[in-house]
This record gives C-alpha cells, sequence and structure tokens, in this order.
C-alpha cells in the first residue's frame, strides 16, 4: 500500500503496525446485530466501509472508530477494531486526544448532522481547523432520527417536523461550505446508494495526512424518507449532481451539455448551457487551489431545499501541517530539554509580586 493509505504523514506512518495476511470484508464485520430500521441509508455506508477497510492494510487493533450520540452513532458496534460510543457532540474532542497520543491509530469519527451541527459544532470546527489527523463522516439525513423525527441543523426552512409543525424557521447549515469555513484540508460530499462514488471518496480521505471531512447524503426512510431523491434518481441526477474531478472541467447533465462558470463581474460561480462561444470559460476544478474560495463557491451553487445543481466528489483537498506531528515535535523537545530549566523561574514567570506590609 502506498504510504499515505492510512491518512498518516511518513514519520507518523512507520509507527502503524500493518496487518499480517490478507483482510476481507468479513474481517471488519462484528459479531453485533446491526440495529437500524430496515432500509436506512447507515447499512450502505457501513458495507461500504467494512468493504473499504481492508485496503489500508491496518491490523484492526490499530484502527478506532469513535461516535456521538445518534442513529448513526451505532457504527463502532458493528465494526470489528476498537472503538468508542461517547457523547453527544464530543467525538472530535474524544478523537483528537487519542490521535494526538496515540500515532499508532488509525481514528475515524461516525457523527450525524445533529450530533456534529448542533451540540457538537464548537468541537467539530475545532478539529478541521488544527488539522488534527481524523477521518470525520457525517452521515446527513436532515433530520433527528433517534428521537423522533425533529428538525434538524441541516433541515430546510419551511420543514414541518414535530418540533416544527408550522415549518421550520432555521436556515440550514452547509455542512461542506461550514468545514471550508473552517479551513478543513479535505472535504469532500458523497451518498450512501452510490458506492462506488462513496468507497472513492473514502479512499482519498483515508490518504489524506490531517483531518479529512466527508458529508454522506444519508436517506432516514422514517422520519424524512425521499430527502435525497433528486440526488438518487438517474434520471434527474444527470440534471441536478455535479460531479466534481480535479484537473477537469466542471460539466454536467447530458453529454456534459451544461457547465460552470465564474462571473467576471462578481466573482460568483453559474450554470450555463455550454456553447461554443463559453466552452473556454467553464471552471477546470481544482481541489489542490491553496486558496478555498472557489471550493465555497461550488458549495453554495446547490439550493437547499431542491438540491438542484449538488456538486459531489472532492472540494478540497490540501497540504497543510498535521497537529498530532506538531505535538509530538514539542513533546520531543521538551524531552531533549528536560533538567535544563529552572522550574520556579517558569512558574513564577515575570507577573510575581512580592507584597510587603
Amino acid at each position: 500500500m502506498a504510504e499515505t493509505t492510512a491518512g498518516k504523514t511518513p514519520e507518523a506512518l512507520a509507527l502503524v503496525p500493518r496487518a499480517t495476511g490478507q483482510q476481507s470484508m468479513k474481517d471488519f464485520k462484528s459479531d453485533q446485530e446491526v440495529r437500524w430500521c430496515p432500509g436506512c441509508g447507515d447499512y450502505a455506508i457501513l458495507a461500504a466501509v467494512q468493504g473499504f477497510m481492508p485496503e489500508l492494510g491496518l491490523a484492526r487493533e490499530n484502527v478506532v472508530f469513535v461516535s456521538g450520540i445518534g442513529c448513526s452513532s451505532r457504527f463502532p458496534y458493528y465494526m470489528n477494531t476498537y472503538g468508542m460510543h461517547s457523547i453527544h457532540g464530543r467525538a472530535p474532542a474524544i478523537a483528537t486526544g487519542l490521535a494526538t497520543s496515540r500515532r499508532d491509530l488509525s481514528v475515524w469519527v461516525v457523527t450525524g448532522d445533529g450530533d456534529a451541527l448542533s451540540i457538537g459544532g464548537n468541537h467539530l470546527i475545532h478539529a478541521l481547523r488544527r488539522n488534527v489527523n481524523l477521518k470525520i463522516l457525517l452521515f446527513n439525513n436532515r433530520i433527528y432520527g433517534l428521537t423522533k423525527g425533529q428538525y434538524s441543523p441541516t433541515s430546510e426552512v419551511g420543514k414541518i417536523t414535530k418540533s416544527t409543525p408550522m415549518g421550520s424557521l432555521d436556515a440550514p447549515f452547509n455542512p461542506v461550505s461550514l468545514a471550508l469555513g473552517a479551513e478543513a484540508t479535505f472535504v469532500a460530499r458523497t451518498v450512501d446508494s452510490d458506492r462506488k462514488h462513496l468507497t472513492e471518496v473514502l479512499r482519498a480521505a483515508a490518504a489524506h495526512p490531517g483531518t479529512a471531512l466527508v458529508e454522506i447524503y444519508q436517506n432516514c426512510n422514517i422520519f424524512n424518507d425521499g430527502a435525497f431523491d433528486v440526488v438518487k434518481d438517474k434520471q434527474q441526477a444527470q440534471e441536478a449532481v455535479i460531479r466534481l474531478q480535479h484537473g477537469e472541467p466542471v460539466r454536467f447533465g447530458a453529454d456534459g451539455a451544461k457547465g460552470v462558470v465564474r462571473d467576471r463581474a462578481t466573482g460568483d460561480l453559474h450554470v450555463v448551457e455550454v456553447t461554443p462561444e463559453n466552452e473556454a470559460d467553464v471552471l477546470v476544478h481544482d481541489a489542490h487551489a491553496a486558496s478555498p474560495t472557489t471550493a465555497f463557491a461550488l458549495s453554495r451553487l446547490a439550493d437547499p431545499t431542491t438540491l438542484h445543481h449538488t456538486p459531489i466528489g472532492v472540494f478540497r483537498d490540501v497540504q497543510r501541517p498535521v497537529y498530532d506531528t506538531l505535538m509530538a515535535e514539542q513533546l520531543d523537545t521538551a524531552v531533549e530539554q528536560r533538567g535544563k530549566g529552572d522550574l520556579a523561574t517558569l512558574l513564577a514567570g515575570n507577573d510575581t509580586w512580592t507584597v510587603v506590609g
């Protein structure tokens, strides 16, 4: 396997034990009964992750899944790895402590739109900005499923639920936009039912050194069934879904008849019918651009209610120093300087006064 397969920097990768012998999807299935509602999109995500894990080539005891609270957060029970079903919204914080103290582990966070973006919003953005070596899978079903169908931070305006019988008044979060605004180094979006695309995105996230956030559109067939039909139905998706490929023109629709161009006056991105006159203006996707500006503009194309013009794929994949490595370097320096400092001076600093009567 390539060195970056485990999502580690080269120096950290050497600490991660490799698996002995050939692994299969079966090796990553636990003996626990999977207890989600029949038809839930979580089943498809679980199968994709279990099927993908052998590619990492890691010993199972060096893979950890940390979750918060919600339907998605039962995930660690079903993975034959180490795992922790933690506290509501705090999975990124707990996973940060684990990843920074145990650099020999491949740490994954599984969370939902409610868990990550409501009570856990603060923990999420700080994990992203720090660039901790975590892979965060954010299951977005645009509803609170575990607590039986209240609106969530990603529910569209006007959404009628048990907690908003007259329609939600809240403007929803766009998880991709939020992550890009927090300066995340890897941000992607995929769909639960598209196994091939989901696996490709997981593969790219795993290869990334630092924090990778993957938003996964996930159907809740009990409380929000059909929320993503427009991006799943083949006929509708052809006109609604924009598949991002690094280095390729951003085109979609039948025979690539539509494209994304930049307005030269405002800098905004727009969808146009591609003609010989404007074909040269079609945006070429650059996931490795240093600035997140264009990636953010792409994330704003989708209509939050209809999901028309929804980009999926890797929005951003850039290199930045990884928090775990930087912290390890500081600790190494501290060890080297052990005994050379003056503890009393360190504690007193320059802000100590002597009070005389």
